[in-house]
C-alpha cells in the first residue's frame, strides 16, 4: 500500500521532532533555572564588591552602607580577617555565634574553597585582610575539589553529540517497539479500507490493538456484499420483467397493427374511419419504437448488447441516416441540411454500424419530436483534435438552460415537460449516450447555433 511508506515516515518524523524539541525545552529550561540562580551578581564577585567597600579609618573599619543593604537582603553575614594576626577584626552585625574570630592558615585555605559551620563562604581580597562572605545554609552548593581531565574537557563537545545522538536512538528503538504491533496492524486495515470502494469482499483478522476496527470494518464488507447482490438481484429481474413484456406485447401488437393497416386502405370504409386507423396504425408504431428502445437500453445497460467493431467511415452512415429521413420527409416539414464539408469525403472509426446508425436517427428524431410545428435540422460531420464530431441540431423551440444542465447531468435522461405527459429529450438521448460511451466516446447538449437544440457525438479515431 503507497500511504504505509507515508504513514511510518510521519510517526518517524513526529518522533524525532519531539525528541529534538524536547531536547532544546531541556537546555532552555537549564539556562533560565542557572540564569536566576544569582539575580544579584556570582558571590564571588559581590565579596570582592564588599571587600573594596569596607575602608580602615582612625584603627576603626567604616562598611558601606549600601554594601550593608544588600547584604542584608540577602541574609548574608561578613567578617574581615586581618592579614598579620588572622583574628576578625571586622564583622556585621548578623554573625552566628558559632562563626570563629580566629583562623589559621589551613583554616583560610578551607573556608575559601569550601564551608564555615555549614555556611557557604566566599572571599574578596584587600591590602589588609581577606573578605569572607558566608551566605545561608543550602543557598549554594560548592564542589570542594574541582579538578577535572584536560581529556575530558578538551572532547566534551563530542562526548555530549554522542550522548545525545545515543539518546535519540534509543527513544527511536523504543517507540518502534512498543508500536511495532500498531503499524503491523494498521496496514491490513488500510488495504481492508480502499478495497471497500472496489466492492471486493474483505475480511481482517479481529486481533491486535485495532481488533474494533476491524471488526467494523469486516462488518461493513458483509452489509455491502449483501446489498451488491440485492440490487444485483433487482436488476437482473428488471432485465427480465422489460424482455418478458416486450415479447408479449409484440405479438398483440403486430396484429393490431396489421389489421389497422387493412382498415386504412379499406375503400369500403368512409375517410373518417379510415383516418382513425390511420391514427391507429402510426400509434402502434410509436409504441413498437419504445419496446424496442426499451430492450436496447436494457442491453446496453448491462452489457448484454453484442458491439461488433469495425473500421467503418462516419461520413457514409450519417449520410445513409439523413438520406433516408429525407425519403420520408413528403410535406418537407422538417428538411434536413447536409453542412458536412464537401473535401471531408471520409472519417474512418472502430464502431459498430448499426448502433451508430440507431443513434443518429435517434438524435434526428428528437428533433422531429419535439417540434411539432416543424423546423430545420442539420447535420454535419467533422474532425477536432484527430476526433470524429457528429452534430445534430436544429432551429427549433429549444431547450432551457436548466434543461440542457440536467440532461447533460442526469444519469437517465428522463426529463418531462410539465405542460404534457410525454417525456421531453427522454428514452432516446438515453440510448445514444450509452452507444457512445459503448464507443468510449462523448456526449455534448447544448445550444444550437441556430437557436435550437443541439446533440455532439465525439468518437475517437
Amino acid at each position: 500500500m503507497k500511504s504505509m511508506p507515508k504513514l511510518i515516515r510521519r510517526f518517524i518524523g513526529i518522533l524525532m521532532l519531539s525528541s529534538i524539541l524536547i531536547i532544546i525545552l531541556n537546555f532552555v529550561v537549564l539556562a533560565i533555572i542557572a540564569s536566576n540562580q544569582a539575580p544579584n551578581g556570582s558571590p564571588w564577585i559581590t565579596a570582592t564588591e564588599a571587600a573594596e567597600s569596607l575602608q580602615k579609618c582612625n584603627n576603626t573599619y567604616v562598611f558601606n552602607n549600601e554594601m550593608n543593604t544588600k547584604l542584608n537582603k540577602q541574609n548574608v553575614w561578613a567578617i574581615f580577617i586581618d592579614n598579620s594576626t588572622h583574628q576578625v577584626v571586622w564583622h556585621t552585625d548578623n554573625l552566628p555565634d558559632s562563626i570563629p574570630t580566629k583562623y589559621s592558615i589551613s583554616d583560610i585555605a578551607s573556608l575559601t574553597r569550601g564551608y564555615i559551620d555549614g555556611y557557604p563562604t566566599f572571599t574578596g581580597e584587600s591590602e589588609s585582610g581577606i573578605m569572607v562572605l558566608g551566605y545561608p545554609k543550602d543557598s549554594y552548593w560548592k564542589h570542594m575539589w574541582p579538578s577535572w581531565d584536560y581529556q575530558v574537557i578538551a572532547h566534551l563537545p563530542q562526548t555530549v553529540l554522542a550522548i545525545l545522538a545515543c539518546n535519540v536512538t534509543l527513544i527511536f528503538f523504543i517507540y518502534m517497539i512498543a508500536n511495532a504491533k500498531l503499524l503491523k496492524s494498521v496496514n491490513p486495515i488500510a488495504n481492508g479500507i480502499q478495497n471497500l470502494s472496489t466492492e471486493r469482499p474483505v475480511y481482517i483478522k479481529e486481533k491486535g490493538v485495532l481488533s474494533e476496527l476491524a471488526t467494523s470494518i469486516n462488518r461493513t464488507s458483509d452489509i455491502l456484499q449483501t446489498q451488491s447482490r440485492q440490487l444485483q438481484k433487482r436488476e437482473t429481474a428488471r432485465a427480465n420483467w422489460i424482455a418478458g413484456v416486450s415479447h408479449d406485447i409484440r405479438t398483440p401488437l403486430s396484429m393490431i397493427m396489421g389489421y389497422a393497416g387493412q382498415l386504412e386502405n379499406d375503400s369500403h370504409l368512409t375517410y373518417e374511419e379510415r383516418k382513425k386507423a390511420t391514427v391507429i396504425l402510426k400509434q402502434s408504431e410509436k409504441m413498437r419504437n419504445l419496446i424496442n428502445d426499451l430492450n436496447l437500453a436494457s442491453k446496453l445497460e448491462y452489457n448484454m448488447q453484442p458491439v461488433n467493431i469495425k473500421k467503418e467511415n462516419a461520413v457514409a452512415i450519417v449520410r445513409q441516416v439523413v438520406v433516408d429521413f429525407i425519403n420520408t420527409d413528403i410535406d418537407s416539414k422538417y428538411p434536413i441540411e447536409w453542412t458536412t464539408d464537401e473535401n471531408l469525403s471520409s472519417c474512418i472509426i472502430n464502431v459498430d454500424r448499426d448502433l451508430l446508425k440507431r443513434a443518429v436517427y435517434n438524435l434526428i428524431q428528437n428533433c422531429i419530436n419535439h417540434n411539432k410545428s416543424g423546423c430545420a435540422i442539420y447535420v454535419c460531420v467533422r474532425v477536432e483534435n484527430e476526433k470524429c464530431v457528429i452534430c445534430v441540431e436544429d432551429n427549433g423551440v429549444g431547450a432551457s438552460d436548466a434543461q440542457i444542465q440536467k440532461l447533460n447531468n442526469t444519469p437517465h435522461y428522463m426529463v418531462c415537460d410539465g405542460n404534457t405527459t410525454e417525456q421531453m429529450h427522454g428514452l432516446g438521448l438515453l440510448i445514444v449516450k450509452q452507444i457512445v460511451a459503448s464507443h468510449h466516446g462523448e456526449t455534448v447538449i447544448e445550444h444550437s447555433s441556430y437557436d435550437g437544440f443541439s446533440v455532439k457525438i465525439i468518437l475517437p479515431m
